[in-house]
């Protein structure tokens, strides 16, 4: 437990956090104001995040957004409303329930943020009580010269990989082009269909358009893929009841055929999108900088001018 959260990871990829007993701190889920409002949390020190950690003057604020408590589709009704009962922890009905963490706890019928606090109470902007689920598609390529060479890096000596990035409308900062899963919707469907959405801008083109598209991308997303991370994710959006996890999973075009085909345009979230060179000095939103520096260690690519600096948080 001495290890660094990223150099653990780099032995464990597939959790931040389990039964290693490895601490894992959200930062992130203890920023303020609120994302999309004006709501301050309470303030959490580091030695108090943890459930284990008595603390009886403990009070955080509880929000929920007007969009959520307006019951759209992807919204559950409030814990207290009448014929509501959720079945925390398994499947309920099309609605999955169940962490990619194992199981948390449910206190007075609100399940439990399995990190620890984050001076908010409610759902915030999310959607269920619990887990709510998303999925990362990461496209990747090597950079290359006009010659098609790949591109290295003149310090590390390392390859420049690319991946696809979105600039998101709602916060402006740079991310993985991914989103919700929807009810009884399969994780393979949801990344194809997130990255389509969202770097294609599949739903403003024509059925014809939307063919064409699907055949080209049936090639990349039906080939050998690699699980970056699956879990929780330290996100701005999580409250002591709602959280975020997710599949990141890594799709590599080798030889940059099949997406240097590939008209990228921004659509659905999406206000730009864009080929983006992988460093460390990548700020991106949530945890999605920590998904990309795995792939990078997996394939060998350039990530920081400084060796040294793998295993530094």
């Amino acid at each position: 437990s001495n290890f660094s959260a990223s150099c653990w990871s780099r032995l464990h990829p597939v959790n931040m956090f389990n039964s290693y007993n490895v601490k894992f701190h959200h930062r992130k889920a203890l920023t303020s104001p609120y994302p999309g409002s004006h709501i301050e949390r309470s303030q959490v020190p580091e030695d108090r995040v943890g459930w284990l950690t008595e603390w009886e003057d403990y009070n955080p604020v509880e929000y929920t957004a007007k969009s959520v408590l307006a019951r759209p589709n992807w919204a559950d009704p409030q814990i207290n409303d009448e014929g509501f009962s959720p079945k925390f922890n398994e499947r309920d009905g099309e609605v999955e329930r169940k962490s990619l963490n194992g199981l948390y706890v449910v206190e007075n019928g609100r399940p439990r943020n399995p990190v620890g606090r984050t001076g908010l109470t409610g759902r915030g902007l999310l959607g269920r009580w619990g887990p709510n689920h998303a999925a990362d598609p990461v496209v990747t390529r090597w950079k290359r010269d006009g010659s098609g060479n790949k591109v290295a890096h003149p310090v590390s000596g390392k390859n420049i990989l690319q991946f696809v990035a979105i600039k998101r409308r709602d916060c402006g900062e740079w991310a993985i082009p991914g989103g919700m899963v929807d009810p009884g919707e399969k994780i393979t469907a949801t990344l194809k269909r997130e990255f389509e959405e969202e770097a294609l801008n599949s739903l403003q083109k024509s059925p014809e358009e939307k063919a064409k598209l699907e055949k080209q991308l049936q090639k990349l997303f039906s080939q050998e893929h690699f699980v970056v991370y699956r879990g929780y994710v330290d996100d701005p959006r999580n409250t002591d009841n709602a959280w975020m996890e997710t599949e990141a999973v890594n799709y590599h075009d080798e030889t940059g055929e099949t997406m240097d085909n590939l008209p990228l345009e921004a659509g659905d979230d999406a206000g730009v999108v864009k080929w983006v060179d992988i460093s460390e000095k990548l700020e991106l939103y949530a945890s999605h900088s920590y998904f990309i520096k795995l792939v990078t260690e997996k394939r060998g690519a350039h990530w920081s001018e400084d060796p040294a600096s793998e295993c530094h948080k």
